[in-house]
């Protein structure tokens, strides 16, 4: 074995043979691309990528012994507030080994590299976490979302998903940096529309933002992302940027990339993209994750949720995993939805669902099931996601309930015409209310980890109380001049 993987790496990482060559190989590619820094990054519980910047002479050190990292970064909300007692015993949340904010070791995988294209001379590499004992970081979403595929691929089942993601896109005004404008969090930048919206899919209106889509689609190409279309979308300022179909916990990876990748390649540039479902911009509108899935026969790479005969409809197999997304819908929310704004999206008549039913190719319906045209390509898509989902989590979610529904031989009530007025269960609320239905559910406890639940409940029941106690404008508005 080659002196790259010695070490830490070596000992606990378990690193394939094609990790370990690529390892070898990294010197040699980076001196080739003149490459001086190299960007080490992992995804956090929000799905926000963090870690460190090492120069490409010290990689050989992190490929062989990790790097260290502050094991608090597990433990804070979106503000990036620590919000458990970390120096207290147990950190607060009874794990010894997260007291005093002690260092968890990053274990880049050398098969993620990839060269910056708007960052001349900076590569990335994707990493995992472990304890400094060489014991995996459990609650890692990215190691979540393999361990689902892991169930799915003993059964002899893969899972495939692509992505449809809507953003908003607008010109940077001013970044609001006066040391005023500090804090946890800090102040919005103020942003200019690119267009006005509601010309949905003109080719007129997609001309005026087409040369910041042009930078965008050449540097995610140049990233080997399987960028496939860049539509202009109905709102103001919003976009959608579609890929095409990756097998197993690809496409969480490439949602990782691309958002991280579009918001510095955007800023670079004077402009600014941003995730949030719901911006507080005049008539904005909400924007959606929709996420295309199916299952394929690992021996044969047939799609598992056709018909065996070629005939339109959903196999047994794809019935029982709509099922399960069905039952477990409610429970997910959380991890679909995780933030407070994204549940002010789910209205009627929105294209965005507002109950848990599917519908046969009905884009009013949570679940969209398209299973009658070419077998390959019949799937389930499930527009209930928000853009700033952990994509990890988001994936594990369904990888998750599909599974229960495939283990349970469910099956799925029968499709809705009108979603709007359907006599099924509403969406949550709230994240607030979604949080206690997460906590009820045993199938996602016992697929995702009753540890990493609980953490997970923590972190946004904090976020929750913090907004909870806040005076907002809405009710300034509503109750100072009337009482």
């Amino acid at each position: 074995m080659s002196e790259a993987v010695g070490g830490f790496v070596d000992r606990h990482a378990g690193w394939s043979a094609e990790q370990a060559a690529a390892a070898a190989d990294l010197p040699r590619r980076l001196e080739a691309d003149g490459v001086h820094s190299v960007r080490l990054s992992f995804p956090d519980l929000h799905g926000v990528l963090r870690g460190k910047t090492v120069m490409t002479g010290a990689l050989a050190s992190a490929l062989k012994q990790g790097l260290s990292i502050t094991s608090s970064l597990q433990l804070k909300d979106t503000s990036h507030r620590t919000v458990v007692p970390v120096f207290s015993a147990g950190a607060g949340i009874g794990r010894s080994d997260l007291q005093g904010a002690g260092d968890l070791v990053m274990v880049p995988d050398p098969l993620s590299l990839k060269l910056l294209p708007w960052a001349p001379g900076t590569a990335w590499l994707l990493c995992d976490l472990y304890f400094a004992d060489g014991t995996p970081f459990p609650w890692s979403p990215r190691r979540i979302a393999q361990d689902a595929l892991a169930r799915l691929e003993a059964r002899g089942l893969e899972f495939v998903s692509g992505l449809e993601v809507e953003f908003h896109l607008t010109r940077l005004v001013d970044p609001r940096l006066s040391p005023e404008d500090a804090g946890q969090p800090g102040t919005p930048p103020e942003v200019a529309l690119l267009h006005q919206g509601y010309a949905y899919l003109t080719e007129q209106r997609y001309d005026t933002v087409e040369p910041i889509l042009e930078i965008l689609r050449r540097d995610c190409e140049a990233l080997g992302l399987p960028l496939t279309s860049m539509e202009l979308e109905f709102g103001p300022s919003q976009v959608e940027f579609v890929f095409g179909v990756q097998s197993g916990i690809a496409s969480a990876d490439a949602m990782i990339l691309f958002r991280n990748a579009a918001k510095q390649i955007a800023r670079r540039h004077g402009y600014h993209a941003s995730f949030m479902c719901r911006p507080a911009l005049p008539e904005a509108m909400s924007s959606g994750w929709h996420l295309h899935q199916s299952l394929r026969h690992k021996d044969t790479g047939e799609n598992a949720f056709a018909m065996p005969d070629g005939q339109p409809g959903l196999s047994k197999t794809g019935q029982h995993y709509l099922a399960g997304l069905l039952a477990e819908a409610a429970g997910a929310m959380p991890l679909t939805t995780p933030t407070i704004n994204g549940y002010k999206r789910y209205r009627a008549n929105s294209l965005a669902p507002d109950r848990i039913a599917w519908g046969e190719d009905n884009r009013g319906a949570m679940l969209r099931v398209l299973a009658k045209g070419e077998a390959g390509a019949t799937r389930i898509e499930n527009r209930v996601g928000e853009p700033a989902a952990n994509p990890y989590l988001y994936l594990a979610s369904q990888m998750v309930s599909g599974l229960a529904g495939i283990e349970a031989g469910a099956l799925p009530p029968p499709a809705v015409e009108s979603p709007y007025t359907a006599e099924a269960q509403r969406l949550p609320g709230s994240l607030e209310s979604a949080l206690g239905l997460l906590d009820d559910s045993a199938v996602l406890r016992a697929g995702l980890g009753e540890g990493f639940v609980d953490h997970f409940l923590r972190i946004k029941q904090a976020e929750v109380a913090r907004y909870n106690t806040t005076v907002t404008d809405w009710e300034h508005r509503e109750y100072f001049d009337l009482f």
